[in-house]
This record gives C-alpha cells, structure tokens and sequence, in this order.
C-alpha cells in the first residue's frame, strides 16, 4: 500500500503529562492551538458546536512490530484478548486517536475543550465538529468493556 504523511494542524495543551495515568479525562481541559499557517479565522463558526472531535497522534508510543496475534485489553490478563482493530489504545498502526469533546471556547487559533485523553505536546492532526447525523444512535459493546472504561472519562 502506497504510504502518506500527516502533518498536525495544531497541539495540545494541558496539565496531563503523564501518558501511563490512563484515566479520569472527563474534567480535562485542554487548548488547542492551531498552526498560524491556517489564520486567526480558521476556527470561525466551530463556537457554535457543542461539541467536536479531535483527531491526533500518540507520538509517545511506538507501533508493536506485529499486530496479528490478539492481546489482552490494556494489558490486563483478566480481559478477553481483542485484535487492534477492535480496541482504542495507542500501540496501534499510525498511533492515531480520536476523542469527542465538549467544546468550551473558541479564540482566535484557540480552541479549548474538555474531556480530551491526549498529554501536553500532543500533535492534532484535524479537527471536525460533531454533527447529529454522524453520530451512531444504538451503540452496542461487549460488557466488560463499559466496566473497564468506567473510570476513563470520570472527572
């Protein structure tokens, strides 16, 4: 397959630097500066968005070599192995993550949310508001997996 590269549209802000404290991202707040290169008008209209959903780059943890073999999620022996394409972490092909989060302001090149599960430094490859229509309405997983995650977005 034919390779491409990303260059980020911004970074991250925050008082999270810690990449291995994994949980309680729910009162996180973080701004993210854009890049001058796309002006002070760039994020025009995204104040009237409750929310938008920030694509970035886990650019402290490198790829596994091999991806074929299933792992217990977050390394944790007591939960049921699952392929990559079937988790979120950040040791996955192209390392990129993406979160929904509540959008508190916008200011020039400045957008602040909460709720963002990425540390201080960290690349934003794009930005886009959440839509309604975009949105999946029924949402089903695997039980342990609302267990495991019940502290993640906790404030």
């Amino acid at each position: 397959m034919p390779s491409f590269e990303i260059t980020p549209i911004g970074t991250v802000r925050n008082d999270r630097t810690d990449v291995q404290h994994t949980d309680n991202w729910g009162a996180v707040r973080s701004t993210i500066t854009v890049d001058e290169r796309f002006g002070e008008a760039c994020l025009q209209g995204l104040e009237g968005f409750s929310h938008v959903e920030v694509l970035f780059v886990f650019d402290r943890f490198p790829e596994h070599d091999d991806y074929r073999e299933p792992r217990p999620y977050r390394g944790r022996s007591d939960l049921p192995p699952v392929g990559v394409f079937a988790g979120r972490g950040p040791r996955r092909p192209n390392r990129i993550g993406v979160t929904c989060c509540a959008v508190e302001s916008v200011r020039g090149r400045e957008l602040t949310v909460v709720g963002l599960d990425a540390v201080s430094g960290t690349p934003v490859i794009d930005l886009k508001p959440t839509m309604a229509e975009f949105r999946a309405v029924e949402v089903e997983q695997p039980e342990w997996v609302s267990d495991m995650m019940s502290e993640y977005f906790r404030p």
